[in-house]
């Protein structure tokens, strides 16, 4: 197991999200429109984000959070990755509205795991009036829909703080039923602090022998300080010393 993973685990005492013992239950399956291909992943990789989504939002029996930012602790964690791997998933486990969200004005990228254009979006609804849905891309699945970046320019920083995002934000739960929100770096801005202040919560994405032990500390001491509630850490790309069979069977 990752050092940094560890360190959060004590710290903050989160729960490893990527290593639940129980299969996920699956609600319902939803349609898919063959005319945009799903994300591919499969294998032990899908397991293992299909355990994330299971632990943040499947728990039987339990009320979870509908409105998650995902937010690296650093720049090149592959958080994108994480969050729209995690939309795709849900979407597929359940017949409930999902969008997910790139509020990384600073250096979008969300709109590139799905192979779409980024059209208008977020900072474009934070300057008009216009309803959510006028700005959000149907994805692959029926229930699965993506809200873009939009134009980014110099005041992103004044937009993601704006009075503007936390109408939107509120605009984008009374829409949808789940809502996954890409954020910037923790080392780079207070952004995934904002946003998760107005959410139900953050994971944090760590990258498997790049993420420094202080770097995470601080992310997650900052996020403590705002009272911004940590949902869990994933380890992105981890490596495994011995063969990934034998991790299964341990």
């Amino acid at each position: 197991m990752s050092r940094n993973f560890e360190l959060l685990t004590h710290a903050g005492k989160i729960q490893e999200i990527l290593r639940a013992s129980e299969e996920p239950e699956i609600p319902f399956p939803a349609e898919t429109d063959a005319s945009t291909p799903s994300l591919a992943v499969d294998g032990a990789v899908r397991d293992e984000i299909t355990k994330l989504v299971h632990n943040l939002f499947l728990l039987p029996g339990a009320k979870g959070p509908r409105q998650i930012v995902f937010a690296g602790t650093e720049s090149r964690t592959g958080c994108s990755w994480v969050c729209a791997h995690a939309a795709e998933i849900l979407a597929s486990k359940v017949r409930a509205s999902v969008c997910v969200v790139d509020c990384n004005l600073r250096s979008p990228g969300l709109h590139k795991q799905f192979g779409i254009q980024n059209h208008h979006g977020v900072s474009d609804a934070l300057i008009q009036a216009n309803p959510i849905r006028e700005y959000v891309s149907p994805l692959a699945r029926k229930n699965l829909w993506l809200l873009s970046c939009g134009a980014s320019g110099e005041h992103w920083k004044e937009l993601v703080s704006s009075e503007r995002m936390r109408l939107l934000l509120t605009d984008l739960r009374a829409e949808f039923d789940y809502v996954l929100i890409d954020a910037g770096a923790l080392n780079t801005s207070d952004d995934a602090i904002v946003l998760g202040s107005l959410s139900d919560g953050v994971v944090l994405v760590l990258k498997a022998n790049i993420s420094r032990r202080e770097t995470a500390r601080k992310a997650l001491q900052e996020l403590l300080a705002a009272n911004v509630p940590t949902l869990g850490a994933v380890l992105n790309q981890r490596t495994y010393p011995i063969p990934e069979a034998i991790y299964n069977v341990l």
